[in-house]
């Protein structure tokens, strides 16, 4: 089958592109002699994941224990949680992985969330590892200050079901970098300054197996990995989007595109396709080395950006572009933000050349718990 065959609107995958994306990263972790943790927040497809795996990769994060439990019953065994958890209910769902042999860990930052689920994990007869996050300068989760970190090692300490993995942080900031200079220098100090706190760990007694560390944009522009850093945790580099393409200067790495059909010409210049905000979210990147323009590209006409995405409707302001499609034509529109848009389907098509060669089961999707 064609992929110009498919419904619309469709999310494809080119899957050459998409291998050698996964080359490049693998590659570049074993150049650094990290080890490759894939986030697969990004595809949240078990196939991927397991090719991922296939192809060097040393387990895989996960944003959420229902993407964890799903990966687990797909046959992913080694499944980091790259996200701060609470409540019983939850901790439950981990010891119930812990006991079915999955290596499982999670994101922590409070000690509350370490008395917490050590009193599950003991009841239920499990020991689960956790790795505290760091803040680097996102402004996000994760420890700002050295009296909140030896509080949060005593806790560790204390428990009895509860052991201390490592370190993880994230450099979200880069995203904003206002070049590649810039993403370099935030990109050592968030390395800096996570491998300071592993220092204080091992000086307080608890050194740490893992230092894991990740963001796309830095790991596509192969910024220098310092000693010391064991784990690289990019989620973005598999499929790619505007927003990497920009940062990288190239989209000719995006794997990911959704297929639309052209359904309106009303005026000389406005074409309407039939994906939108549910479709592709009404996302853009506004600043720094992933700055999009519009709300998706064209890919068969890179220089056409849609101005607009309504419920179901993608507004594109381009008389070229007008002119030179009829309603009922196809188009592939690369997203900004591949992440957010892999989470509305529930298939990918993988295709090489022309031909559609797999139907991929976007298992994870909508796993917000």
């Amino acid at each position: 089958m064609k992929y110009y065959d498919l419904d619309t609107p469709a999310l494809i995958i080119d899957k050459e592109r998409m291998m050698n994306n996964i080359k490049f990263m693998q590659a570049y972790a074993d150049k650094n002699n990290c080890t490759l943790r894939p986030h697969t927040k990004t595809h949240k497809t078990p196939a991927l994941a397991k090719i991922q795996e296939a192809m060097g990769a040393k387990g895989i994060a996960v944003a959420k224990i229902g993407e964890a439990e799903v990966m687990a019953e797909k046959g992913l065994l080694d499944i980091f949680i790259a996200n701060e958890v609470i409540g019983k209910q939850k901790f439950a769902r981990i010891a119930a992985l812990a006991q079915k042999g999955i290596a499982i860990s999670f994101g922590v930052d409070t000690p509350i969330q370490i008395t917490q689920a050590n009193e599950v994990f003991a009841e239920a007869g499990v020991k689960v590892p956790v790795l505290i996050e760091i803040e680097v300068g996102e402004n996000r989760s994760g420890i700002i200050e050295e009296s909140a970190f030896y509080e949060l090692l005593e806790a560790i300490k204390a428990a009895s079901n509860v052991e201390l993995k490592g370190l993880f942080s994230h450099d979200g900031n880069t995203y904003k970098a206002k070049d590649l200079a810039e993403c370099i220098k935030l990109s050592s100090y968030a390395q800096e300054r996570t491998l300071y706190f592993a220092k204080l760990a091992a000086d307080f007694g608890m050194p740490c197996e893992t230092i894991s560390y990740g963001s796309t944009p830095t790991f596509m522009n192969e910024v220098p990995i310092l000693p010391g850093i064991t784990e690289l945790r990019p989620g973005t580099y598999i499929l790619m989007d505007c927003g990497q393409g920009a940062a990288i200067g190239t989209l000719d790495k995006c794997a990911a595109t959704i297929l639309a059909s052209v359904i309106s010409r009303p005026t000389p210049e406005r074409t309407i396709l039939d994906v939108g905000a549910k479709g592709l979210t009404k996302e853009d990147r506004d600043g720094g080395i992933c700055q999009t323009n519009g709300k998706g590209t064209i890919l068969e006409y890179p220089e056409t950006h849609i101005e607009a995405n309504y419920d179901e409707h993608a507004i594109i302001l381009d008389k070229n572009f007008h002119d030179n499609v009829v309603v009922g034509d196809k188009v592939r529109v690369i997203p900004n933000h591949i992440c957010p848009v892999c989470n509305l389907y529930e298939k990918a098509y993988l295709i090489e050349g022309d031909e559609v060669v797999d139907e991929l089961d976007i298992a994870c999707r909508l796993k917000l718990q």
